[in-house]
């Protein structure tokens, strides 16, 4: 349990800036109101979208809360706290959260444009894995972004797993067949593709991510797939607008938040669970391999109004 209450602690800490945000706009409501009326809904409305939570989502929340009040024929505006949390948990349910590539042999893509920190999930993700016991092997498909396969060298021997590089400003796709053939031979649990993000050009970002999985499709039949796009948690709305471009491209099948600690929109992680109908797997908050962890929404939400709660631990 110790390592776990050290993330939560990590959580609760990087998301300074967002909570600091949404607690005193909380607060100043619970405090400012004494019923609960058509203006304490439209406040919280505005501290919500401030929040980076989005309009659509909070729509939905505040429709929620209102249910659940008129319901349980609330007047007391300090229980009115613990059922907006319960409405934004609500809306992030997306069923069940599978983490199935570290029980099977498996090929994950990581998409996402440049900058958001994609090389580096991979990286920490590659060093997760192989801290669980995992053979993985690292493919360098972003071949179009100079610095990208330097850098997942360096990640690759910090992590002590193999890589698989072709040259700059090669096919992907071919760096791809030749993982997955390696990964075949050498019998890895985990191969995991870092891809290219050129939204900018979706038809040739389609064309060749459509390449990469018949590739797949063809070569290692077997393996268990997913396809995660990393999105940077500081441009918040921007963030949810990628998700959903990169959705038109590709099925995605989780997502990896980025930087969640330098940032005031850390509502975004509500905002784009909720409208994709997708999983955040994961979220980083640090430099460290172990500062990309598995993403809980219950305990995000939690820590996002720790101490906005009215006194309970």
């Amino acid at each position: 349990m110790g390592e776990k209450k050290g993330f939560f602690g990590r959580l609760i800490q990087g998301l300074t800036k967002t909570r600091d945000n949404l607690k005193s706009g909380i607060d100043s409501i619970f405090g400012g109101f004494s019923e609960i009326d058509d203006d304490f809904y439209e406040e919280l409305e505005e501290v919500l979208i401030m929040a980076d939570i989005g309009v659509a989502t909070t729509d939905r929340i505040i429709t929620d809360l209102k249910e659940k009040v008129k319901e349980q024929k609330i007047k007391e505006i300090s229980l009115c706290k613990e059922l907006l949390i319960d409405s934004i948990k609500e809306q992030m349910k997306v069923g069940e959260t599978a983490y199935e590539f570290e029980n099977r042999q498996s090929v994950i893509l990581l998409i996402g444009v440049n900058g958001v920190g994609k090389t580096t999930s991979v990286g920490k993700l590659a060093g997760q894995l192989k801290s669980q016991g995992k053979k993985v092997i690292l493919a360098a498909a972003d071949t179009f972004r100079a610095a990208a396969i330097q850098q997942l060298a360096e990640w690759s021997g910090r992590a002590g797993v193999e890589l698989i590089a072709g040259q700059e400003g090669g096919d992907p796709a071919a760096v791809v067949f030749d993982a997955v053939n390696a990964a075949k031979a050498r019998k890895a649990d985990v191969l995991i593709c870092d891809t290219a993000g050129r939204l900018h050009n979706k038809k040739n970002l389609m064309e060749e991510l459509r390449k990469i999985n018949r590739i797949i499709d063809r070569e290692f039949p077997d393996a268990h797939r997913e396809t995660l796009v990393v999105l940077d948690g500081t441009t918040g709305q921007n963030a949810l607008a990628q998700a959903k471009q990169f959705g038109e491209v590709t099925e995605i099948t989780g997502i990896i938040l980025t930087k969640l600690d330098g940032t005031a929109k850390g509502g975004i992680a509500i905002a784009v669970q909720s409208e994709m109908n997708i999983p955040v797997k994961y979220i980083g908050i640090g430099e460290k391999i172990e500062d990309l962890q598995k993403f809980d929404a219950d305990s995000f939400v939690d820590a996002l109004f720790e101490g906005a709660a009215g006194g309970e631990e």
